[in-house]
């Protein structure tokens, strides 16, 4: 497998990100309900957004979040989304991009990053709890909480 390497989202590559495919039945796992509720509170200037590279491929897709005034506590520190090739998924993608974020979250002084997923079949629970990330509870909209302690 080819080398991955972090960027930062720009118009060079956005539409590479918006288009990774996804394996049947995922699609209804892209954005947890609770995510779908804040969105109209995010602040774009808390937003931190990567892609992976393998060779000159996007193959993966961060977006996390740091807002260490946010009124929820899930969003302070947190993966808002993880998008992964369908092509490329177990092979580490997934893990890279989320390392990288804690890491980010380490040189910033936080000690604990979260993730909110709905519960499902096809769902990305079996991932992030591979990944480290342990239920710590439930937003309002029955998604899962999980915190991955740095």
């Amino acid at each position: 497998m080819a080398e991955l390497r972090l960027e930062e989202l720009s118009a060079s590559n956005i539409v590479a990100a918006n288009s990774l495919s996804l394996k049947p039945g995922q699609e209804q796992f892209i954005a947890p309900v609770t995510y779908a509720a804040e969105t109209a509170v995010v602040n774009p200037a808390t937003a931190w957004q990567r892609v992976a590279r393998m060779g000159d491929q996007v193959v993966g897709f961060i977006h996390g979040n740091f807002d260490p005034e946010n009124e929820h506590e899930e969003f302070r520190a947190c993966i808002w989304r993880i998008n992964v090739d369908a092509e490329v998924q177990g092979k580490g993608v997934g893990r890279f991009l989320a390392t990288a974020l804690a890491e980010e979250a380490k040189r910033r002084g936080v000690n604990r990053i979260t993730v909110l997923w709905e519960p499902g079949e096809e769902g990305p629970e079996a991932f992030f709890h591979r990944i480290g990330f342990v239920d710590i509870g439930e937003s309002a909209y029955g998604d899962v909480i999980g915190a991955l302690e740095l």
